[in-house]
């Protein structure tokens, strides 16, 4: 294929030149019948002065041609003169239409540079492409709630999670120590900052746990993947409240447990909605988290007994009874009775616990990869 090479782009001055040169008129004579000395016309001509609006006018008049032809002249010869040929601009421009670049830098996730080559480089590295014209892709196939196509924000969250995972040193997993430790992890839910502990227990059954902070619009709750047979779960806590916390912590448990993303990743998005198309995985894994924020049982029981009046005291005696805190009973309320509004002020936050005692990334802090 043969390159093209831009056409030379002469300043006005050169044309001027042949429009004297073919009416034999010496600068001189011109000078004399627009009117102005001899420099003016030796700038013109050797490009030493811009057209303006003014000379445009009087060249046009001059020489029997319209003012816009000076000026075109002129904005072709400028712009030859500032033209990137290297496509600079153009790189980064659609760099940032296809990577959230403002986000990656702001979070350090890459490094930021001026020259384009390394900031590619970057690309590359963190989205384990070859060329930067591949398309990112993440273990396998998603699997996801509304079975959308994964958006460019959610990988870079998936890799950055990986990141994380690949520097966590666990012990190989145990999928029945895992399944033992269910009762103990049951027994945090009871305060917000026992979750402190939940790293600490997955991690002694091999189970490596992440909370990275979600990106701008990327809607992302959770994900379960593995790394060769140590498997991964990653949270955003993108919705800091208790029940959120804990449902999707045992909705990904249940997706290890089942052996779910070992060969395609589970990806979480938009738990709070129940309306979604959901695939018998995650029908399995929304069934095992809901009966473990609340025995089944024990929750149609209390809705039997108290409907319709669902009163702060009786929703906080049932909580006390069965061991979990109020906001815990609150959050499977809302979703049984698709009551949102419902005793919300019991759905306490979470997240500081929980950052200060795992790995993490995002909310004012970086975790450190070296």
């Amino acid at each position: 294929m043969n390159t093209r090479i831009p056409a030379e782009v002469f300043p006005p001055g050169e044309f001027l030149k042949e429009e004297l040169e073919a009416r034999n008129w010496s600068q001189v004579e011109f000078a004399d019948i627009v009117g102005k000395d001899t420099r003016w016309i030796y700038e013109l001509i050797n490009g030493k002065r811009m057209i303006t609006p003014e000379t445009a006018v009087i060249l046009g008049e001059a020489l029997g041609t319209s003012p816009d032809l000076w000026m075109n002249l002129e904005s072709q010869y400028q712009l030859s003169k500032v033209r990137n040929v290297s496509g600079f601009v153009s790189k980064k421009a659609d760099l940032h239409t296809r990577f959230p670049m403002r986000e990656l830098a702001k979070r350090n996730w890459i490094g930021v540079s001026t020259n384009i080559d390394v900031v590619e480089h970057q690309l590359r590295t963190f989205f384990k492409i070859k060329t930067i014209s591949d398309q990112p892709q993440f273990l396998h196939a998603a699997k996801k709630t509304d079975q959308q196509k994964t958006s460019i924000s959610q990988l870079a969250w998936l890799f950055r999670v990986r990141e994380i995972a690949e520097t966590i040193v666990v012990k190989s997993f145990d999928l029945a120590k895992l399944k033992n430790s269910l009762p103990e992890l049951a027994g945090l839910m009871v305060a917000p900052e026992e979750a402190r502990h939940v790293s600490r227990i997955l991690n002694s059954c091999g189970v490596r746990l992440v909370f990275v902070e979600p990106l701008p619009g990327s809607k992302i709750d959770g994900a379960c993947f593995w790394l060769g047979n140590s498997p991964v779960i990653s949270m955003s806590l993108r919705f800091d409240r208790i029940d959120n916390f804990w449902f999707v912590l045992r909705h990904e448990i249940e997706h290890v447990i089942r052996g779910h993303g070992k060969k395609e990743f589970f990806f979480d998005q938009d738990m709070d909605d129940a309306s979604s198309n959901r695939s018998d995985e995650e029908i399995q894994a929304d069934k095992a988290a809901a009966n473990f924020c609340v025995n089944e049982i024990d929750m149609q029981d209390f809705i039997d007994r108290v409907a319709p009046y669902f009163y702060e005291q009786k929703v906080i005696m049932f909580a006390k009874r069965i061991g979990v805190h109020p906001g815990i009973v609150v959050g499977q309320l809302q979703k049984r009775l698709d009551r949102h509004d419902l005793l919300k002020r019991h759905q306490v936050k979470i997240r500081s616990s929980l950052i200060s005692s795992a790995a993490s990334d995002g909310w004012g802090q970086q975790f450190p990869l070296d």
